[in-house]
């Protein structure tokens, strides 16, 4: 039991920090000289670790470098969008093996099933491996995910992936395990896996661009909720706090916070306050060249107001701003928006802006994937990143309104537009 430890203990570490020396790798899991080297030895026999080069630089002798076996799984991660999906294949080290971007058919009625396991098939042989060597498939989608049923819902944006269990289709198409995830839930993984929330227990992220998503995350683990509704901060009723007239009508209950702060919305509020532009985040950056205008007041009191609803649940250590709108405002509109949300509530909670660079989304999809692979393959568990587990049995509750029922009373207008996406 304690060699399993140990050997676990040392591959947890050159997963993450790795190729290292044995005198590094002695220190990083505390072991002796003696007792490291046999570690070493045993795991190379199992063909678990390897040589992987020589360190030099210094006086003496250069020095022996180890890695984890990245041949013995690979994995495949997926960020899909109405315009574009976005494939990357890596070995179960982490290494980046291929990465293929292309558009495919979202539309109701297309083959979505038969047209990705083509897309898949291409990025493995790009990759030089075999569909049936993949360890497991992740895949990033704007939309609420159902984990009893496996279907996607508020997704009106691709209503080819709508109405049938997305996960268990592919899986049973293509001979591989197949996960799905809502986009803005991955985003999470990746800042905690490599932004501002690697120290943090409970923090919410809210996405601000062309559409609105958010995911809630307690005790290092997001809360997705009994139908895949967590963190769908979208469909909240709000009061819209701006001091301007947009135009807008709103009903009686309420705006829908994704309609106060979504891009048209954002750009209807700009023009009220004398800013023209095509998209939220060119309004924003207007915005900060013009000193004195209230624009980004009344977008900082719209955002706050619908974060104070999670805040006065949940009193999370850390709200984080991602999507373009956010990244446009910086860190000058995250401090406006804390502003704004405490005078609301009670706890003042930071608020700032998400660190991860590129696509998040796919990255945090290649996360959660390395996780379930170096789970199955070493033992290795990453609690932060491990996918809920479908119930066995039991009889589904509501889940979230169907891309259909997502398209009534809905916009200013009567609120009849559908959902935007949340990119």
């Amino acid at each position: 039991m304690l060699r399993e430890i140990n050997d676990r203990a040392a591959i947890e570490v050159l997963l993450r920090s790795g190729p290292l020396t044995r005198s590094e790798l002695e220190v990083a899991i505390g072991l002796s000289k003696p007792a490291t080297a046999q570690l070493l030895t045993r795991l190379e026999q199992d063909k678990v670790v390897g040589k992987a080069g020589e360190r030099g630089g210094g006086r003496g002798p250069r020095a022996q470098l180890w890695a984890v076996n990245g041949g013995l799984a690979h994995v495949v991660a997926v960020d899909l969008t109405p315009n574009l999906a976005d494939f990357v294949v890596a070995d179960v080290a982490g290494t980046v093996l291929a990465e293929y971007r292309v558009q495919l058919p979202v539309h109701e009625g297309a083959d979505v099933v038969g047209t990705f396991g083509e897309a898949l098939r291409h990025v493995t042989a790009q990759a030089g491996i075999d569909l049936a060597a993949l360890a497991n498939v992740v895949i990033g989608a704007q939309g609420a995910f159902d984990p009893r049923t496996g279907r996607l819902s508020s997704a009106p944006h691709i209503p080819g992936w709508l109405g049938f269990d997305v996960p268990a289709r592919l899986s049973e198409e293509l001979g591989i395990a197949v996960t799905i995830e809502n986009d803005v839930n991955l985003v999470a993984v990746e800042e905690m896996s490599e932004g501002k929330a690697q120290d943090v227990d409970d923090f919410v992220m809210v996405w601000l661009s062309e559409g609105v998503g958010g995911a809630v995350v307690i005790g290092r683990r997001l809360l997705r909720g009994a139908t895949g509704g967590g963190g769908e901060i979208d469909w909240m009723r709000v009061p819209d706090p701006a001091i301007v007239d947009t135009g807008d009508e709103w009903p009686e209950a309420g705006a829908r916070f994704g309609n106060l702060v979504d891009s048209p919305a954002v750009t209807r509020l700009a023009k009220a306050h004398g800013i023209t532009a095509e998209a939220a985040w060119d309004a924003v950056a207007q915005a900060k060249s013009l000193p004195g205008n209230g624009f980004l007041d009344d977008l900082a009191r719209r955002v706050a107001g619908g974060i104070a609803s999670l805040v006065a649940v949940a009193d999370p250590q850390l709200i984080l701003l991602c999507g373009e709108t956010s990244r446009a405002g910086g860190e000058e509109f995250a401090a406006n928006v804390a502003e704004k949300l405490h005078a609301l509530v009670l706890p003042r909670t930071p608020v700032g802006v998400a660190s991860v660079q590129g696509n998040a989304v796919r990255a945090g999809a290649l996360q959660s994937a390395l996780a379930t692979a170096r789970e199955d393959v070493f033992g290795v568990v990453t609690p932060t990143l491990l996918g809920s587990r479908r119930p066995a049995g039991g009889t589904p509750s509501a889940a979230l309104p169907s891309s259909a029922e997502s398209r009534k009373d809905e916009s200013p207008e009567n609120e009849s537009r559908p959902s935007s996406p949340h990119r």
